[in-house]
This record gives C-alpha cells, sequence and structure tokens, in this order.
C-alpha cells in the first residue's frame, strides 16, 4: 500500500483471519501500514465453512449460528487482541461458506481498496500442486490482493509433497516406458 506521508489518503482493507501464526503476520503488517496512515480502515473476516446437509438435517438453524459464531470469535481473538492492545479501529465480520467466496464478496460489499492475506512460506512447487485459498484469492480479487509471508512451510510440505510428486512422476515415467 502506498502512503503520501504528507496527507493521509482513506484506504479500506480486507484482513481475512483463521486465528493462525501467519494470519497474525498479515495484522501486525496491516498495525504498521496503520502507524503510517491513520485513515486506514481496517476490516477482519473469519469465514466457517456450511454444515453438511446431513448435520442439517439433523441440528437446530439457532445451534449451527451459534456454534459458526463461536468458532468465528475464537479465531478472530488473536487478531483482535493484536489490534486492541495498540489502539487500532476496526471492524469484525464473521461468514459462512466458502472461504474464497465469502473473501472475494466481502472485498467487493465493503468497497475495499486492497486484501491483506498472511500465508506460510512454500515452495514454488508445492504452491503449483495445491488449491491454496491465497492462489485462488489472488485469482479472483478485483482489487490488489499483499500477501504477508508467515511461517516456514512444515517439513512435510517443504520435502515430503515435492518427494512424493517425483516419485509419482518417475512410476508414470517407468509405467509409460513399458507400455
Amino acid at each position: 500500500m502506498k502512503h503520501n506521508r504528507r496527507r493521509s489518503i482513506m484506504l479500506r482493507v480486507l484482513v481475512p483471519s483463521d486465528g493462525s501464526r501467519n494470519a497474525l503476520h498479515a495484522i501486525r503488517h496491516v498495525l504498521h501500514e496503520y502507524d503510517q496512515n491513520h485513515a486506514l480502515d481496517i476490516h477482519l473476516l473469519n469465514v466457517q465453512p456450511p454444515f453438511s446437509a446431513l448435520i442439517c438435517e439433523h441440528s437446530s438453524k439457532i445451534a449451527r449460528t451459534d456454534f459458526h459464531q463461536e468458532q468465528a470469535d475464537a479465531a478472530l481473538a488473536p487478531a483482535r487482541r493484536v489490534l486492541d492492545d495498540a489502539g487500532v479501529p476496526y471492524t469484525a465480520h464473521s461468514k459462512v461458506g466458502d472461504t474464497v467466496d465469502c473473501i472475494v464478496d466481502m472485498a467487493a460489499e465493503l468497497h475495499c481498496d486492497g486484501i491483506v492475506m498472511g500465508t506460510a512460506r512454500k515452495s514454488s512447487l508445492v504452491r503449483l500442486v495445491e488449491s491454496s485459498v491465497t492462489n485462488k484469492v489472488l485469482e479472483r480479487a478485483h482489487v490488489p490482493v499483499e500477501v504477508i509471508a508467515g511461517e516456514s512451510a512444515s517439513t512435510l510440505e517443504r520435502v515430503g509433497i515435492p518427494a512424493g510428486i517425483g516419485a509419482g512422476a518417475g512410476i508414470l515415467a517407468l509405467w509409460m516406458a513399458a507400455n
């Protein structure tokens, strides 16, 4: 996000948060941006997955709504704590649905100037084969998306997935050579 230090520019940003440490990297980044521009309008968003039809058949709408709200509140609590401790104003939102759809739709609904997302540090190969929320938001958003690198990916993601892909490609090559 660009700033003019002489004049504060009102920017509305959406910060999706799932309560993870990587999401907190995005919150800290936005906090730093707020220090540079107090006109920043911050909107936190947590998206909860919908229940299956079977669960909906056997539970009340009130119980499902309460559960989703409890989960959203718990996921947003770390981000809210950071912003509250810094005295930074924000608005918190929660939605139920497909995560990518909800993020993109909320950014449009709020007329956001950008989306700031935290993500784990992953290899290009892992990013290529996985279907990440970050990648999908980057593809579908109609506003700039700023991706803040967080924690390193797990050993499984850094080593196991590329090794598995390599082994699968080797088996496929052997099979193709034999046929």
